[in-house]
């Protein structure tokens, strides 16, 4: 008896281990064809990263700001050079031209998409090996030029650390590629691991490497999170069939097509880059610590941004691009839903920013070297970042409905008045007013807010009408319901911090912190009851789908569950 038990286990655990790896690859190869799906897969994804980006900039924070500030700063500046030549080679061919052409052949034929992919993947890591060796041998006068402020002894430490980095941008380089190939198959899940690889990288090099390289320990963190970002995505584009081989069939009608389509894009990235530039040089020029102060509060506004705006937004484009080819009627309900469903998270959002800031940060980043003066500093910035978060979550989904209707030069236009406003901004709030490192993020959030508007207004236009004022009352009821919500987080928050809870101990910040965010969530999602916000359905949907998120991955063709819609019926909001 106990040998034919024993025998029974050994079966038992010889079969389970298979299945337990066989059914793992089938999670990660399977398709969300769903758009509320493919979002919950990039939400979840996302948070973690999130989390442990936070994680990283503790470690940061906490390892260099009070002993070495101006290396944390030097290692900051030192991303731009290298990132600002992945944006403009990759990014402006990715999201605005490779997915929708990629996908366009797919549906066609499987094996030319296939060939297309090697042929913009070998021409993109062909420029940037070239643009790399460039930069790699002129570190030194282009980086002067970003951060001119910087002292001799941080310029060659910059250099140093830009020469490094630039490795690393080159595994993005094709690992991004490879994320738009998955996506363009639906496949959500690996694509949003990937940044979390890239977050373990880094802290891998602040935790293990940092004691005795210092500075130099998170930048080569950097190139092994970029390394780990493409090596985990390799496996399921092996499953679908595709095998990388490398070709310079620059006449390829594909690739002449990617090439038409992101060209405005790129030229709304380097607007861009000019935007980012700026607030390095500005940043770098004012007191040490500043630049990293600005880049901290960033990241938490960033966060919701990231969580919701670019989640949907990117989960919306391939289905927003099969839509087009259809009737426009389809495209305007699509991405209608799409936008409502933003709003209706990132508007709360905002508001808790806005209300919790100061424990937020002392969460995130509040080291005992993270001094208390640079905690309200970040505090006030995260709160300015804050008011602007709904406009910039919805830019994600705006510009990517504009890169499904093949139209890249009206957002490339609007791009570089936004930059134009946000830069003449920047330059009178901090020298013109002495505003420091608040005017910097005050002139970002206004820029945001005009980029916003006049994308909504054009591509309105574009669409032969959204029927807007239809949604004026969703809108209204979701921003009262957020004001409400503020009163809700402050009132606990005050109240416990003044006469329950000892918030200079860590756990009872942080109790505060989630009672405060709990109790204003639950207002929230009954003054969304009350006030019939259709919306807060697909917020039960997200939620119920925590518990059976194996499900979820293989579900049928519908958009943010909204029911069909006739070409004469007023489309509805994202």
């Amino acid at each position: 008896m106990l040998f034919q038990s024993s025998v029974i286990s050994h079966q038992f655990s010889r079969n389970m281990v298979p299945n337990i790896f066989k059914n793992s690859a089938q999670i990660f190869l399977r398709k969300q064809t769903n758009i509320l799906s493919a979002s919950f897969v990039l939400m979840g994804a996302v948070l973690l990263s999130g989390l442990l980006g936070l994680i990283r900039n503790r470690l940061l924070g906490g390892t260099f700001y009070a002993t070495e500030r101006e290396s944390l700063d030097v290692y900051l500046a030192a991303f731009r050079l290298p990132d600002m030549i992945f944006q403009l080679l990759v990014m402006g061919a990715l999201s605005a031209a490779f997915i929708p052409v990629f996908s366009s052949y797919l549906e066609k034929k499987e094996s030319e998409a296939w060939h297309l992919a090697s042929v913009v993947i070998t021409i993109a890591s062909t420029l940037f090996v070239v643009f790399g060796v460039f930069i790699f041998i002129f570190a030194h006068p282009l980086n002067r030029l970003i951060a001119p402020n910087f002292n001799p002894q941080a310029s060659w430490l910059m250099d140093q650390l830009t020469r490094i980095m630039i490795i690393g941008q080159l595994f993005f380089v094709v690992s991004n590629f490879y994320t738009g190939i998955l996506q363009s198959y639906q496949r959500f899940l690996v694509t949003a691991l990937a940044p979390i690889v890239y977050n373990v990288g880094i802290i891998v090099g602040i935790l293990f490497l940092a004691p005795e390289l210092h500075i130099y320990g998170p930048t080569i963190g950097v190139v092994i999170g970029a390394f780990l970002h493409l090596l985990i995505q390799v496996p399921v584009l092996w499953r679908l069939g595709y095998r990388f081989r490398p070709t310079w069939d620059w006449r390829h009608p594909g690739f002449k097509r990617i090439a038409k389509l992101m060209w405005p894009r790129t030229f709304a990235l380097a607007v861009n880059q000019i935007e980012l530039t700026m607030a390095v040089i500005i940043g770098t020029s004012l007191s040490a610590g500043s630049l990293a102060i600005f880049y901290f509060a960033q990241q938490l506004g960033d966060l919701p941004v990231r969580l919701f705006g670019q989640t949907i937004g990117q989960a919306a484009l391939p289905t927003l691009a099969k839509e087009t080819e259809k009737d426009i009627e389809s495209f305007k309900r699509v991405f209608l839903e799409s936008f409502l469903q933003i709003l209706y998270f990132s508007l709360p959002a905002g508001v808790l920013l806005i209300v919790l800031r100061i424990p937020v940060v002392r969460i995130a980043y509040g080291a005992r070297t993270f001094p208390w003066e640079a905690t309200l500093l970040t505090g006030k910035i995260v709160a300015v970042f804050a008011v602007s978060i709904f406009a910039q979550a919805v830019i994600q989904l705006l510009v990517r409905g504009f890169y499904a209707l093949q139209d890249t030069l009206t957002p490339l236009i609007i791009s570089f008045f936004s930059v134009i406003i946000s830069v003449s901004l920047s330059v009178w709030f901090v020298f013109g007013l002495g505003w420091q490192i608040f005017g910097l993020s005050l002139a970002i959030t206004l820029a945001s807010l005009f980029q916003a508007i006049v994308l909504l207004v054009f591509l309105d236009q574009k669409t032969n009408g959204f029927h807007l004022k239809t949604y004026v009352g969703a809108f209204s009821k979701m921003l009262l319901a957020s004001f409400i919500t503020g009163i809700a987080l402050w009132i606990p928050m005050r109240f416990l911090d003044k006469f329950v809870l000892d918030t200079t101990r860590t756990v009872q910040l942080v109790l505060l912190t989630l009672i405060a965010a709990i109790s204003g969530l639950g207002v929230y999602l009954l003054l969304s009851r009350i006030m019939r916000i259709k919306q807060q359905d697909n917020f039960w949907e997200i939620f119920k789908r925590f518990g059976a998120w194996r499900r979820i991955l293989a579900e049928s063709e519908e958009v943010l569950d909204a029911p069909p819609i006739s070409p004469a019926t007023p489309p509805s909001e994202e």
